[in-house]
């Protein structure tokens, strides 16, 4: 797709996301992905694979599931740059995707299909994570459905974890809540810098809100700040 869908729906003047530029399509050793969880209108979680110099994106409204027997609803949505990759913080209110966003987990996928843009056309590809929340062996199945959302005609997805050791009952997006980069919940993240912290709450589990509740002094100390920003994790180095 490319990124000009993505740079059309937004305005960089006013939201912190990165305009990036598509990177070049030289095969890489290790490719990216990124789960962000995504408190806009509704709460979702956007599944993103490095491919091709850019972020394949799907929306997964209830987000990824490591039990076998659950089929997670995946609606493809423009590609993103890579540097998105990186982005938690705010998108201003009335903007394009106007909420919290989380980096929820992150790692490198490998494919298990041999031809990547084969698998992606025919809409069957297998794929391995190495995340710190999700691992093991996924595919995503196209369906015959289609979704308006980010424009017509957009494709619908399946997004199922296969059986192997990585696979689990547990509910890791109840269980596993936090943000892997900075440790944030939703709320925290809209608090610290400057979101609609009420909103984002919504999409929080009600135990780790209460535990804030009896103890504020767990919040991540730091200054609220007046406009969103992205977090870095290499801070010395940038």
């Amino acid at each position: 797709m490319g990124l000009s869908e993505y740079q059309r729906k937004r305005r960089f003047a006013v939201t912190p996301e990165p305009a990036g530029k598509r990177a070049g399509r030289r095969r890489k050793k290790t490719l990216a992905f990124v789960v962000q969880k995504h408190r806009a209108s509704q709460l979702h979680y956007d599944f993103r694979l490095e491919w091709n110099g850019v972020l394949l994106s799907w929306a997964v409204p209830k987000g990824p599931s490591l039990d076998p027997s659950v089929k997670r609803l995946a609606m493809q949505v423009e590609d993103h740059p890579l540097e998105y990759a990186a982005f938690e913080g705010i998108i201003p209110a009335g903007e394009y995707g106007g909420g919290t966003v989380m980096v929820w987990d992150r790692g490198t996928w490998t494919p298990e299909s041999p031809d990547v843009d084969a698998a992606l056309r025919t809409g069957e590809l297998k794929f391995t994570l190495d995340g710190e929340k999700l691992s093991g062996s996924w595919i995503l199945v196209r369906t015959r459905g289609y979704s308006s959302r980010g424009g017509a005609g957009r494709s619908t997805w399946l997004l199922i974890k296969h059986r192997d050791e990585a696979a689990s009952r547990k509910d890791v997006a109840e269980t596993a809540p936090r943000s892997v980069v900075s440790r944030r919940l939703l709320a925290e993240i809209a608090w610290q810098e400057g979101g609609d912290v009420k909103k984002a709450a919504a999409g929080d589990p009600a135990a780790e809100l209460r535990k804030l509740v009896r103890n504020p002094a767990a919040v991540t100390a730091q200054k609220r700040r007046r406009k969103p920003s992205v977090w870095k994790s290499n801070r010395a180095g940038s």
